[in-house]
C-alpha cells in the first residue's frame, strides 16, 4: 500500500537493468504512408530491479537502442531510486548531451523513464493510472492505419472493421500519391458511414499550397484531422496552413517531438490545432506529463501518438488528453507479445486498476522467437 507521510522511506534502488529489442514483421505485406515504408515494427524494452520489484518500460526504434541503454545508460540508471523518476531522467539527459538526445537517445531515455515509473507502482503496490491520478476512468480512441500501401478492398474493410468493433473515429495514411488522396478518401467515407470522424495523416509528404488545396477538399468529405500535412519540421508552414485551413479540420503534429522544448515551440508558434506527444519518444512517462502541462499552460488539446497499451495510463491522468491512437501495427504487437495489453471497448481504451504497475509484463517465450 502506499507509504503514508509519516512512514519511513522505502528502499528501491536500482540494481540491475537490461534491454533488448524484438523485430516483429508486419502482417501480410510490407506497409507504407505518405514517406516512408516498412516490413517490421521494432520494439526495444527495458527491464529494471529495484526494492523487490521488475519494473517494465519499452518504446519503438531502432534495436541499436538497446546497446546504448545496455552498454552506456544502465550505469547511469544503477543506483537511483525508482521513487524518483524526474531524478533518474535528469540524469540520463545529462549522459546522453555529447551523444545525442534527440532520436535514439531520447527513445532509449523514454523506454527507461516509462520502467522507472512501473517499478515505482510496483513498489507501491498501486496501478499506474491510480498512482497518477485519475482524470478519467478511460480515453477515447481512434482506429489508426489505412496504409498508403492498402488497395481500396482493404482501406474499406480495415476501416469498416473498427466501426463495427466500436470504434467511433477512424485514420487512414494520405500523402504517396496526392493526386488519388481525394479518390481514397472518398472511400473511406462510404466504408465507414456520415457519423464516424474521419481522420487523415500525411506524415509530411505535402508541400504547403498542395496541401491547402488538399484540406480543403478533404474538409468535404466530413475529414476533421489533417496530421502532419508538411514535415513537423517546418513549423512556419504548419502555423501558416493552420491559419489558413478550412473551418472544422484540425492541423495536428507532435509525434516526432524529442523533449519538451520541441513540443513548446510547436505551442509558441500555434502551428498546431491538437498537439500530438509519444511517450515512446518525448522522454516516457515524465516527458508526457510535461507534454500535459504545456497544453494546460497554452491552452491546448493533448493526443497520444501510437502504443496504446502504454499511452492508456498516461492519458486517462492527463487533463487536457483528449484520444488515443489504436495504431494497428501496435496494437497486433502488443496483443501477441504483452500480457495485459489493452483492447478498445465501446469506442474507448481503459487501464486496469487491478494491475500493479503498467499492468504489463513481456510474454518471454512467445517474444523469443522474435529477438535480435
Amino acid at each position: 500500500m502506499p507509504q503514508s507521510p509519516g512512514a519511513p522511506r522505502v528502499e528501491a534502488e536500482i540494481t540491475a537493468l537490461q534491454a533488448a529489442a524484438y523485430k516483429f514483421p508486419t502482417q501480410d505485406q510490407p506497409e507504407s504512408d505518405g514517406t516512408m515504408e516498412w516490413s517490421a515494427t521494432t520494439m526495444v524494452t527495458v527491464h529494471l530491479e529495484a526494492g523487490g520489484v521488475v519494473g517494465f518500460g519499452y518504446t519503438y526504434t531502432d534495436a541499436s537502442a538497446a546497446r546504448l541503454i545496455a552498454d552506456t545508460l544502465a550505469g547511469t540508471v544503477k543506483g537511483h531510486s525508482v521513487l524518483d523518476p524526474q531524478a533518474v531522467w535528469t540524469a540520463v539527459r545529462a549522459r546522453m548531451r555529447n551523444l545525442g538526445q534527440p532520436g535514439l537517445g531520447a527513445c532509449a531515455l523514454s523506454a527507461i523513464d516509462a520502467a522507472v515509473w512501473d517499478a515505482k507502482a510496483k513498489v507501491l503496490d498501486v496501478s499506474l493510472s491510480t498512482l497518477l491520478g485519475q482524470a478519467r476512468p478511460a480515453i477515447r480512441a481512434y482506429g489508426s492505419g489505412g496504409f498508403t500501401s492498402f488497395d481500396e478492398d482493404a482501406l474499406r474493410g480495415q476501416l469498416a472493421g473498427w466501426v463495427e468493433d466500436g470504434l467511433r473515429a477512424v485514420k487512414l495514411k494520405v500523402g504517396r500519391r496526392p493526386q488519388e488522396d481525394l479518390a481514397r478518401v472518398h472511400a473511406a467515407r462510404e466504408a465507414v458511414g456520415p457519423d464516424v470522424e474521419l481522420m487523415t495523416d500525411a506524415n509530411g509528404a505535402y508541400s504547403r499550397k498542395e496541401a491547402l488545396a488538399l484540406a480543403q477538399a478533404f474538409a468535404a468529405e466530413g475529414v476533421t484531422w489533417l496530421e502532419e500535412p508538411v514535415s513537423s519540421d517546418a513549423i512556419a508552414s504548419l502555423a501558416w496552413l493552420r491559419d489558413h485551413g478550412p473551418a472544422g479540420l484540425d492541423i495536428t503534429a507532435g509525434e516526432y517531438a524529442w523533449s519538451p522544448i520541441d513540443l513548446r515551440r510547436l505551442l509558441e508558434a500555434r502551428a498546431v490545432d491538437v498537439l500530438q506527444a509519444d511517450a515512446t519518444r518525448c522522454g516516457g512517462v515524465t516527458g508526457f506529463l510535461m507534454a500535459d502541462a504545456l497544453c494546460e499552460a497554452y491552452d491546448m488539446p493533448l493526443s497520444a501518438h501510437c502504443a496504446p497499451s502504454l499511452h492508456a495510463a498516461l492519458c486517462c491522468a492527463a487533463g487536457r488528453a483528449v484520444n488515443l491512437e489504436y495504431f494497428h501495427d501496435h496494437v497486433r504487437l502488443e496483443t501477441a507479445l504483452l500480457d495485459g495489453a489493452l483492447t478498445a471497448r465501446d469506442g474507448v481504451v481503459a487501464p486496469d486498476p487491478s494491475r500493479p504497475g503498467l499492468g504489463l509484463a513481456l510474454k518471454d517465450a512467445d517474444a523469443a522467437r522474435y529477438a535480435v
